[in-house]
């Protein structure tokens, strides 16, 4: 008896086992095909991509890290993501903790846009957008694209925000009020410490997000100083094709593996937020 209800769950075992090997290698592909052609001459990515270099070739990471002005590039990108974060963080934080304990129609309203603003298209708001920076004065500056990413990420914060909050007793709240706590004192004093895991969430999700960001960043930033990571990566492709890969493919190498890092070292926080911010929502 016990074999033959084992047998089938082995089965799925090792089927669910295998397709999990195939979604992982071809999510890990890119990076190592990234890998492999970064140490290669431009003759040898030519000739064949999949090949394995005949001889590393390090000196194009430095090639890369001069050309692309690497760590000023970084440099504002970490200022953009520091400004971003926050906004987002703060912003989100009040508003998804204000509209969880709040009951009402106004409520239910408002938590309904933020909710609904997240299926907008960017590309349906871009030229308005670039518009509006324009006329805000805020278009060309890191600060400025940093103050656009708060308007951007911030709806999907609070969605998660307001479902995590829920998992906060009430009943801190209304024994904060008899001790005479205030509400903005009770919120930063008990409630964030308690909303850390999403709080996480919410940094990485956007951190990951605005680094590996090229569209927003090229309609906003003219001035090559104050390039992201990928906007100076974008200056070696060249014209008529005339595209220095070696160099191009080290730079996002470079780029990517602070990310990778990141995610690795957070990615127990990241899931552990969305599930249970969105379930308790």
């Amino acid at each position: 008896m016990n074999l033959r209800t084992q047998g089938p769950s082995g089965a799925r075992g090792a089927v669910s086992l295998v397709v999990l090997v195939v979604v992982a290698g071809a999510a890990l592909f890119p990076i190592y095909m990234a890998l492999i052609n970064s140490v290669k001459t431009d003759g040898e990515i030519m000739r064949s991509i999949l090949a394995l270099p005949s001889e590393p070739v390090f000196a194009n990471y430095a090639t890369a890290f001069e050309r692309t002005h690497f760590l000023r590039s970084v440099w504002n990108t970490v200022v953009v993501v520091a400004v971003a974060l926050s906004g987002i963080v703060l912003l989100a934080a009040m508003a998804g903790y204000k509209l969880s304990r709040t009951r009402g129609t106004l409520s239910g309203v408002l938590f309904g846009a933020f909710v609904m603003s997240m299926l907008i298209p960017f590309h349906s708001i871009m030229i308005t957008l670039t518009r509006v920076s324009r006329f805000l004065h805020v278009q060309g500056s890191t600060v400025g694209l940093g103050l656009i990413y708060i308007g951007l990420g911030v709806p999907m914060a609070v969605f998660l925000y307001h479902g995590f909050v829920k998992s906060v007793p009430r009943e801190l709240d209304e024994a904060a009020k008899i001790d005479g706590c205030g509400e903005f004192r009770f919120f930063a004093v008990v409630v964030m410490p308690l909303v850390m895991p999403i709080t996480v969430t919410v940094i990485i999700l956007n951190t990951l997000w605005m680094w590996n960001d090229f569209l927003l960043p090229l309609l906003m930033i003219t001035d090559n100083a104050r390039y992201t990571v990928l906007l100076s990566t974008n200056m070696l492709f060249g014209q008529y094709n005339n595209n220095d890969w070696s160099a191009i493919l080290a730079t996002l190498v470079l780029a990517m593996l602070p990310m990778i890092t990141l995610f690795l070292l957070l990615q127990k926080h990241v899931m552990q937020g969305i599930v249970e911010g969105a379930i308790k929502g």
